[in-house]
Parts: C-alpha cells; sequence; structure tokens
C-alpha cells in the first residue's frame, strides 16, 4: 500500500515533520511506502514547512524589544513568517501583550532585507501574530515600498476575515479589552482611508485582509496578492499528484473543528482526496464535541486524546500516532 501522510503540526506538542516521520516509520514497520508531505496552511508551521530558515536578521519584536528571526532565501524566493518576527509567542503569549502597541515593523524589516538581497518573489506566511495594527508598522520598515511593484508578492492568509473586522474577531486572542477592540476598531478604519488615499488600493472588501491583524490589507495595499495559505503551499510542495496517486491518505492537526475546515491543512487534504476517490484517516490530538459529523463523512478519525487519554496524548505525541498506523494497517 502506498500511503501519504499529508499532515498539519499538533500545536505545541509536534511538528508536521515529527508527526509525518511517525506515520511514515509505522508504515515502513508494517511493510508499506510511505511518502512525508509535512504541510501548513500559511500560519505557524510555514517557514519550516517550506525548507525551514537559512538566514537570520535582527528585528523590532511585536513590542519593539529585538529578536533573532529566521526566514529563507533559495533561487530569488523568500519566505517570511510572521510569526517570527511579530508573532504573540514572542512575548509569552496575550497576557504579556499590549494590543495597542504591538507592531509588524519586524515583519516589514525581514521583507527589506529580502528586497535587499535581490528576492523576485516573497512569500509571507500570516499566523500567531500579536499586531492589529494593519500593517502599518510593516509598510513604515520597507525601504522604498515601490521596489515590490517589482517582484512577485504572496501573503499566505489562512482565514478570510475582512480587515475592519480583524481587532473583533481576533483582538480578544491577543489581550485586547473590549474598549481596546473598539479602539484598534476605529484604527483599522481609518487605515481603509489611508490606504485608499495614497496607494489607491480599497482594503475593505478584500477576504483574507484582516489575516495577522490586518497585516494582509496592508501588504496587499502595495501589491500583495492574498492567497490561501494551504493551496500555496500544497502548490510549492507538489501535493495533489502525491495524492493522486495514493492508496491511502493520513492527515491531522491537534484539535480537528469546524475551522480545519475553512481554509485549514485537514480540510484542504481531505477535500483533494475526496475529488479522487481516496480513503482518508484524520489522526488528531482531540475533536471539538460541537464539529459537525458531516465535515468528516466518510473519513475514519481517531482522537489521541480519546485513545490515550490526554496526558500521553500531550507528552507522547509521536508514539501515540505510530500506535495508531500501525494498528490501523495492520488490521
Amino acid at each position: 500500500m502506498r500511503v501519504v501522510a499529508a499532515i498539519d503540526k499538533f500545536r505545541g506538542s509536534m511538528t508536521a515533520h515529527d508527526a509525518a516521520r511517525a506515520i511514515g516509520d509505522a508504515c515502513f514497520e508494517t511493510g508499506h511506502d510511505a511518502v512525508e508531505i509535512p504541510l501548513a496552511d500559511g500560519g505557524e508551521g510555514t517557514l519550516e514547512v517550506l525548507g525551514g530558515a537559512n538566514r537570520f536578521t535582527t528585528v523590532a519584536g511585536p513590542l519593539g524589544d529585538p529578536v533573532r528571526a529566521g526566514w529563507r532565501m533559495h533561487r530569488n524566493t523568500a519566505i517570511i513568517e510572521m510569526a517570527a518576527a511579530s508573532g504573540l509567542a514572542l512575548i509569552g503569549g496575550p497576557d504579556h501583550n499590549d494590543p495597542l502597541a504591538a507592531t509588524t515593523t519586524g515583519t516589514g524589516e525581514l521583507i527589506d532585507d529580502a528586497l535587499d538581497a535581490g528576492a523576485r518573489r516573497i512569500i509571507v506566511g500570516l499566523g500567531g501574530s500579536a499586531t492589529t495594527d494593519g500593517g502599518l508598522g510593516a509598510l513604515g520598515a520597507i525601504h522604498a515600498p515601490a521596489r515590490l511593484r517589482r517582484v512577485e508578492l504572496l501573503v499566505a492568509c489562512d482565514v478570510d476575515t475582512l480587515f475592519v473586522d480583524a481587532a473583533r474577531v481576533f483582538g480578544p486572542q491577543k489581550g485586547a479589552t473590549g474598549a481596546q477592540v473598539a479602539m484598534l476598531t476605529r484604527r483599522l478604519q481609518q487605515l481603509v482611508q489611508r490606504y485608499r488615499s495614497i496607494y489607491g488600493v480599497d482594503v475593505s472588501a478584500l477576504p483574507g485582509a484582516g489575516a495577522a491583524g490586518g497585516l494582509a490589507g496592508g501588504l496587499a495595499a502595495v501589491g500583495g496578492q492574498l492567497v490561501p495559505g494551504f493551496s500555496l503551499v500544497a502548490e510549492v510542495v507538489d501535493l495533489a499528484p502525491q495524492v493522486e496517486q495514493a492508496d491511502l491518505v493520513i492527515t491531522g492537526e491537534g484539535v480537528l473543528d469546524e475551522q480545519s475546515f475553512h481554509g485549514k491543512v485537514v480540510g484542504g487534504v481531505v477535500d483533494m482526496a475526496r475529488a479522487t476517490n481516496v480513503p482518508v484517516v484524520i489522526i488528531c490530538g482531540a475533536v471539538d464535541d460541537q464539529l459537525d459529523p458531516t465535515m468528516v463523512e466518510g473519513c475514519t478519525v481517531v482522537s489521541l486524546v480519546e485513545r490515550f487519554g490526554e496526558e500521553r496524548s500531550w507528552s507522547e505525541p509521536r508514539t501515540c500516532v505510530e500506535t495508531v498506523v500501525r494498528e490501523l494497517l495492520s488490521s
């Protein structure tokens, strides 16, 4: 049997590479071929999936403190993960954030470095941001933003949130109070007018422009093309033909919920496999009780928490995944 392991990270416990390797090892032990394809949806983990960092730049972190951010340059293509420069994890989570002051300046500095290095194509993965500055900090850090018009700027989004809705939808996750959400929303509304006036681009109605606190919209204003993150990653790693040739596809992520089927890895892989009538197994840390069963119709779903308990599924996720795959392939 030819098994394709097309899987996302299990946030907080296992990278996509580790998850794919666990599946691959279990396939080898049971006498099956495996193709390991770690995946991401444009958010955290995208840089690692697309080859990992081979350059490092010290930039301004989300609250201004210097951070050493990794990014990738290969064959005139730069890959930047905004979480490496402007991510919430860099400051220890929402309890340590200043939602009004958090800035995407560091992400702009990485883009500026990529331009200086001669990049002709720049991929910016969004997700995990501490910011709701509408991309203003990033644009201010790019010297001569007109240079972006001469490159292909791809902005990988994993949500379709509108620009002005970014504060309402994501602000509380970044530590914003109700009053701060209202202030951030007014600031985003003002930026819509500013970007229209300066760049001639109306970001207010662009699906996904609210990603990363509006960074997507800011980059769209200077010529960035907003693209679904999963689709971009799938194209780069040549996923479709691998799925078409598979006898079984195994995918998964940390928590399987409704959002898993709206621009995320699991939903994208399931759709791709269904289109070619390839059976799918979804291995996840846990399953949301509110998940509509029709979303996983025809798929085999395995919850590590349900199978092994919460403590073991968190402390030994790779061993748990290997066990599940061996059991499935040996049955």
